[in-house]
């Protein structure tokens, strides 16, 4: 799966996180291997040196993104009943993203540069991380009969994970003005209310 976070290097993910910003604060257009150097007051061949293209600079920020949410997630697991375990998936994701808002618009903007089949195969990866932690919570929670069993798992991973998605692109546009983790909760409450038997 990519870059392990543990083969990005300090100055690489620097990189990462100043793109990150521009891509908030200017769109994909106004990331340009030319605005990021002069943002990081690097020289353009420095950026050149970790970095062949914007491209790949996207691709690593979500692999990044990926992998570092594989990483939080994976010890979350294994801690409480399914219903505490769905909440603490999504509260670990508000608060990830409340901390690094600027990978945000990365992870959460539809059509972030459709043409390129790299970053949308690693906008998948992202959406398989979250999945193989979601799906056996919902599956688990099925079996033992406090999730309903009248939508089969995959499907409710796709409500859910739609929901929770449309969240996040609203608070982007909103400029990330209301308090995710709050306005988060309130989703969690009432997705859980949705999908648990009455």
């Amino acid at each position: 799966m990519g870059m392990a976070i543990t083969e990005i290097s300090d100055r690489q993910l620097e990189i990462i996180e100043a793109a990150g910003k521009i891509l908030s604060s200017d769109g994909v257009s106004g990331l340009t291997i030319k605005n990021l150097a002069r943002q990081m007051k690097f020289s353009e061949a420095a950026i050149y040196r970790h970095f062949t293209s914007k491209e790949e600079i996207i691709v690593a920020m979500l692999d990044y993104v990926a992998e570092s949410m594989d990483e939080r997630y994976s010890q979350l697991s294994g801690t409480g009943d399914p219903e505490e375990r769905f909440r603490a998936v999504f509260q670990e994701q508000f608060r990830f993203f409340r901390k690094n808002p600027h990978f945000v618009v990365a992870v959460f903007s539809d059509g972030l540069m459709e043409e390129s089949k790299r970053i949308n195969e690693a906008i998948a990866r992202v959406m398989a991380v979250k999945m193989k932690h979601l799906a056996p919570i919902i599956r688990e929670g099925q079996v033992s009969g406090i999730f309903t069993l009248a939508i089969p798992c995959e499907d409710m991973v796709h409500v859910v994970m739609g929901a929770i998605r449309l969240h996040m692109f609203k608070w982007r546009i909103a400029n990330f003005q209301s308090d995710i983790r709050k306005t988060g909760d309130h989703l969690i409450q009432s997705l859980l209310t949705l999908i648990k038997n009455k």
